[in-house]
């Protein structure tokens, strides 16, 4: 385990767990906890070994957003900078992140700690977590990519209702809603995302960052450019071992063991 004040970082096998670990304020952010976040991303991407990366909260709360009374004393605080510097690149270096980012939502995600579950690529809430865009509430707008990801989970009338009002979208209506993948009753949170990550942590990872680039493309591309990029990440998947082994394990109908290569 990394030596961090207001996050956990811990790797088993090619598993790397981030966790927000600032429970008795739900896990706000503070200027620590954001830096901390950006500089355990960075770990989990140099690592070699690590080939899936879970991203949680302690205690009660996946992560309540800004806390607000960390900076209640600051004056003339500048709200873009705050999100240039910190916030900001937490979001790009998840979407930059060449591994799947599983988000554990145990709790409330609200504001920044909703925008942080909408960049995650995979995401299994516990029955009680919620998802809230709290901004309109101090008279703040959507912002760490939330005006970005969730009128492409669920349309821009939701997308809408949720930002000007506050709406609280419960866990189930959250899967419903596309904002989530999973929902599982909360003593069972646990053991589903262990089973995303073993399956994971075992895939062609190579793949995986070549099509996780190829989504967040496809967000701002036509049919004719995504079918010249699909070309391209099809050249270098050809290339990779773990093509390589998965032809030699279905040509022996065997299971592929692929290494991330």
């Amino acid at each position: 385990m990394e030596d961090y004040s207001c996050i956990k970082y811990e790797v088993a096998g090619g598993v790397a767990t981030i966790t927000l670990n600032r429970p008795d304020v739900f896990n706000a952010f503070n200027d620590d906890q954001s830096y901390e976040l950006q500089d355990a991303l960075k770990k989990a991407k140099r690592d070699k070994n690590v080939r899936v990366v879970v991203l949680t909260g302690a205690g009660k709360a996946f992560c309540s957003g800004q806390d607000l009374k960390a900076i209640a004393g600051a004056k003339n605080r500048s709200l873009r900078d705050s999100l240039d510097k910190r916030y900001n690149p937490i979001i790009k270096a998840m979407r930059g992140m060449p591994k799947p980012i599983i988000g554990k939502i145990n709790g409330v995600a609200a504001g920044a700690g909703c925008s942080l579950a909408l960049a995650c690529d995979y995401t299994v809430a516990s029955e009680y977590a919620s998802f809230i865009e709290v901004f309109i509430n101090v008279g703040l707008v959507l912002d760490s990519g939330s005006s970005y990801f969730l009128p492409r989970l669920v349309g821009s009338a939701r997308a809408f209702e949720m930002s000007t009002m506050g709406t609280k979208v419960k866990a189930q209506q959250a899967q419903e809603w596309g904002i989530i993948n999973k929902v599982v009753p909360a003593d069972e949170l646990d053991a589903a995302v262990g089973e995303v990550a073993a399956y994971y942590e075992k895939a062609p990872t190579k793949a995986i960052a070549l099509m996780k680039q190829m989504i967040n493309k496809s967000f701002h591309s036509d049919l004719n450019e995504m079918l010249e990029y699909e070309a391209c990440c099809q050249e270098i998947a050809g290339n990779s071992d773990d093509y390589k082994e998965g032809v030699a394990a279905f040509n022996a109908k065997r299971k592929p063991e692929f290494t991330g290569n």
